[in-house]
């Protein structure tokens, strides 16, 4: 039903954060399979990680879209979840994504849903954190905010395009207000 592309920078402790928060979705069968799509130059670490949670692992060089972009055309389910390294979800947003997932196929409307941000209530708040609060605010969501979308939606809308900087947040923008939600669940970055 469901596969999760996660771009890493070769950091073993995010990797597995992030996957950890995955395994009741993989047991509850809403996640069929995650990509660790690595970008970093010694990527063994991450291919170790992938091994032993039974992910597929992708080695990549070039750029942080162009990496999302080849984790979404290895994907093989009809919907994605793009998640960044270190982003743990609240436990209830294995029911979501699926009442999710059932109401969009439902009203045959495509929608795309992002995962509301929560500050680690552990983290130093610095000056970048704050504004990217005052960003999130007036503009609203933010690449790193994850994204639960279908597959033939984000072929629709173009996908993460491997040229663009800051790709993520321009697909976002193109999505639109009227083509995205804000899901109940939380995305905590640790």
């Amino acid at each position: 039903m469901l596969s999760v592309i996660i771009p890493t920078e070769g950091v073993e402790q995010t990797a597995v954060a992030t996957l950890s928060a995955l395994v009741p979705g993989a047991a509850a069968g809403v996640v069929t399979e995650v990509l660790l799509v690595d970008r970093s130059p010694d990527s063994s670490v991450i291919e170790r990680v992938a091994d032993v949670a039974g992910c597929h692992f992708m080695k990549f060089e070039g750029s942080h879209a162009a990496a999302l972009a080849a984790g979404a055309a290895k994907a093989r389910a009809p919907w994605l979840m793009f998640l960044p390294a270190g982003a743990v979800l609240d436990p209830g947003w294995i029911d979501e994504t699926m009442q999710f997932v059932q109401s969009v196929g439902a009203a045959g409307r495509p929608l795309a849903g992002v995962f509301r941000y929560a500050r680690s209530p552990y983290a130093a708040v610095s000056l970048r954190d704050r504004l990217r609060s005052v960003t999130r605010a007036l503009i609203g969501p933010l690449g790193d905010q994850g994204l639960l979308i279908a597959r033939e939606h984000y072929r629709q809308v173009g996908g993460y395009r491997p040229d663009v900087k800051r790709a993520e947040t321009r697909l976002l923008r193109q999505l639109g207000r009227s083509s995205r939600t804000m899901l109940r669940s939380r995305i905590v970055m640790v």
